[in-house]
């Protein structure tokens, strides 16, 4: 029988995979704000729909930050080397 006794995996941080869920939250609340956003026909609905999707850029854009200040090489994993915010569209 094999015994391992090291692992080649770092131990999971679980405050950085608290930062990645909140993250993946985010981005399902922007696809969300985006699809309503496209549903409305109001002027003051698709104002409303605007100040969302910013807010919730800017929660995902803070959120990468945190990671990659938290991790540094999570950067590549996010796909955001060398960039301080992210440009959605």
């Amino acid at each position: 029988m094999k015994t391992i006794l090291f692992s080649k995996k770092p131990p999971r941080d679980p405050e950085l995979e608290l930062l990645k869920g909140e993250l993946d939250t985010a981005r399902e609340d922007l696809q969300q704000a985006y699809r309503l956003f496209n549903q409305a026909v109001d002027p003051e609905l698709v104002e409303s729909c605007i100040y969302e999707i910013n807010a919730v850029k800017s929660r995902c854009n803070y959120l990468i930050r945190a990671i990659k200040t938290h991790s540094p090489e999570e950067s590549a994993a996010l796909g955001t080397e060398g960039k301080e915010e992210i440009t959605w569209t």
